[in-house]
């Protein structure tokens, strides 16, 4: 059977494993509860002491309080994603086994929150990381520790990638030799020579999603390349 909530796809097993347990509940409990996670879902924390107390008298266990948060996240945020109106979603709960009383607190509480909810959950999607800054450096190689002769230029570079879900800037450097860095600057989007490239770089590119950051970052890598290129020649 298929459910709106669901994406209109079978409920999970998992979910209908939990209906049972949030029965055990009082319908009151159940929507302090609710409430609970609602809070965690715009955002806020979750009271953990308070979870406790409400699920105290149906004696859970520390893994029912889990299961009961997130069964009631899933139901709650998954309701909202799919833009279910509380009757339908009160209907379905009741057909998956969820006493009245229990369906109808929780669907008052979804409903009284559905905006800001849907708000929350939209403000967190798609979000992508930004390219904050690009530095580079071409050195020439003249001996390492293991060759007496390089002769070879390499390009260190530094990228540094905001976090949107931390909003904090993270730094990545590497060095990376001529060869790898003519395949990084030639076919830097190519699927099939990300495998060539070191990790550290293929890693920041996946997580620049932004066209203009890409092209700014390329731009930076042309630069580099060039002046590689006549160092090396």
């Amino acid at each position: 059977m298929r459910f709106r909530f669901c994406g209109d796809l079978d409920c999970p097993d998992w979910v209908l494993a939990e209906i049972a347990t949030l029965s055990r509940l009082t319908s009151v409990k159940m929507k302090l509860l609710c409430l609970q996670v609602l809070k965690h879902l715009l955002g806020q924390d979750i009271d953990y002491e308070k979870a406790h107390k409400l699920t105290s008298d149906a004696k859970f266990a520390l893994s029912d309080i889990k299961a009961t948060i997130a069964v009631l996240s899933y139901i709650l945020s998954s309701a909202a994603k799919y833009n279910v109106d509380s009757d339908t979603l009160l209907n379905e709960l009741q057909q998956l086994g969820l006493p009245k009383e229990h369906a109808t607190s929780l669907c008052k509480s979804y409903g009284d929150n559905l905006t800001k909810l849907q708000a929350e959950l939209h403000k967190k999607s798609m979000r992508v990381s930004s390219l904050e800054s690009v530095d580079w450096r071409v050195d020439y190689l003249v001996s390492s520790s293991q060759l007496k002769e390089v002769k070879e230029p390499c390009v260190q570079l530094r990228l540094k990638v905001k976090n949107p879900d931390t909003d904090t800037v993270e730094s990545s450097a590497f060095i990376v030799d001529s060869d790898k860095f003519r395949v990084l600057v030639s076919v830097f989007v190519s699927v099939t020579a990300a495998y060539m490239l070191p990790y550290k770089v293929f890693i920041c590119w996946q997580q620049l999603w932004h066209p203009d950051d890409k092209s700014v970052l390329l731009s930076e890598l042309k630069q580099a390349y060039s002046k590689m290129d006549n160092l090396g020649s």
